[in-house]
């Protein structure tokens, strides 16, 4: 019986050794999230219910966008029908929300008539009603965002789903910034259909309900190329570029909440952070010695084999799923503290009542952990389906907290059985630990005199 509890408990000390030294030479660390190392955070809705395939389009042309960015780790989810995009680590937040959530549904419509830039008398076409049917009065913006020129367009003849890529250029004639795509097979033959029907007229490209310019056809252009020139930035040909290049989101979305976290207020709520799991941990293990001696030890010793096990773990599935580390997810872990020391005070009470009913410490360790076990598991039982119900009823960081809260708790689970258990049973065998003056644990337990202890 000795050699099992020692296979036991070396066992899973190595699993958690190799496995912490396995996480460091892979060089994993855990993924922060945005709120410990700055970003943004948008949940997007649409504006009309949608079937379940659209939603998940969408998110798969904003993962595309969102890549193109170079964003570090992104988490991008469906949470119900909204889509929620957490971009930590971004640098220029503002831009990345735009491109996120921008529907850049490209359109080809004939000019009918230039129209004065104000007008009492002939409204703009608001956006929501930009329908690529219908006839519409569009505006043309300048860089500063100023209108200075309006279209009476007709039925859009050709949208961006005809485009094969798209690409930021300068001209090399005016060294303006113009975005040069090219289209799909069919795509090319309707463009040029298209710019055959309407040679020497203008036709408008309509991109989310402003006009970005409206050229003069001079002559058909059947090569699958051509050009969107307007008043663009470097950042604003790249963006319109990436948008086209990646296709417009089936759906209008419209921003339900937004959040950004600059970079010196996530490193602060992380130091804070850490600096608060360290103090009370500190706490916990001192008082764990003093009340319950060399036990106490075995606590310490014990939140150690956890810690490296839920490093490894973190680590490993941020690497490979993009789990991110949050503040409300180092609040669970912390929480998940007091589960675990609880489970550790459960057993050492039950020792302790063995103990008053006159048995020796030798006797008692095995028989106290397969009645304390009991407690256990039914503690642990109910923290993992409240974590549970958190995960799956609710959204953004309560997600995370109730993961790493789970996780934390079923951790304890294993190492009370593989761990707690055999090291007290080889603790209790040992004269050096259960006699010693400070330490011993029959002083933890208040067992009495040294001959209580079995032979």
């Amino acid at each position: 019986m000795r050699s099992s509890w020692s296979a036991s408990l070396v066992g899973i000390v190595l699993v958690a050794v190799i496995a912490l030294l396995a996480t460091i030479g892979a060089g994993y660390t855990p993924k922060l999230g945005l709120d410990l190392q700055g970003g943004a955070s948008v949940v997007l809705a649409p504006k009309h219910k949608v079937k379940s395939g659209v939603l998940n389009q969408a998110i798969s042309i904003i993962r595309s966008r969102v890549d193109a960015l170079g964003v570090s780790e992104p988490d991008i989810s469906r949470q119900g029908d909204n889509i929620v995009v957490q971009l930590p680590g971004v640098k220029n937040k503002d831009r990345a929300l735009k491109l996120v959530g921008q529907t850049a549904e490209l359109r080809f419509r004939p000019v009918l008539q230039a129209l004065p830039a104000v007008s009492s008398t002939i409204k703009t076409t608001p956006a929501s009603q930009d329908v690529a049917s219908n006839a519409v009065v569009l505006p043309e913006k300048d860089k500063a965002g100023h209108v200075v020129a309006r279209y009476a367009l007709g039925p859009a003849e050709l949208t961006g789903r005809a485009l094969s890529g798209a690409s930021a250029v300068v001209d090399s004639t005016t060294g303006q910034w113009q975005v040069s795509f090219t289209l799909t097979g069919k795509g090319t033959k309707q463009f040029g259909d298209l710019t055959t029907k309407y040679l020497n007229q203008r036709l408008a490209i309509d991109l989310d309900a402003v006009v970005k310019s409206a050229p003069t056809i001079q002559s058909a252009i059947t090569s699958g190329r051509g050009q969107i020139t307007g008043s663009f930035t470097q950042g604003e040909a790249k963006d319109l570029a990436l948008v086209l290049r990646y296709g417009s989101l089936p759906v209008e979305l419209k921003q339900q909440t937004v959040e950004t976290v600059s970079a010196s207020l996530g490193k602060d709520s992380l130091h804070a952070g850490i600096v608060a799991g360290l103090v009370g941990l500190a706490l916990v293990a001192l008082y764990m010695v003093l009340y319950y001696r060399a036990l106490g030890l075995v606590v310490i010793l014990g939140l150690g084999v956890s810690a490296a096990l839920l490093w490894s773990i973190i680590s490993f599935l941020g690497e490979t799923r993009g789990l991110a580390l949050s503040l409300a997810g180092a609040t669970g872990i912390i929480v998940s503290v007091g589960v675990t020391v609880d489970s550790y005070v459960v057993y050492f009470e039950r020792l302790k009542d063995e103990i008053r009913s006159g048995k020796t410490i030798r006797s008692s360790v095995d028989r106290g952990f397969a009645r304390a076990y009991r407690t256990i598991v039914a503690a642990d039982v109910v923290s993992l389906i409240a974590a549970g119900s958190l995960y799956y009823l609710t959204v953004g960081s309560v997600r995370g907290f109730a993961f790493f809260l789970g996780l934390s708790t079923a951790l304890d689970l294993l190492t009370a059985y593989f761990f707690t258990r055999p090291m007290v049973v080889l603790l209790g065998r040992n004269r050096l630990f259960t006699e010693a003056r400070w330490l011993g644990v029959a002083r933890g337990l208040a067992a009495g005199a040294p001959a209580e202890v079995a032979t």
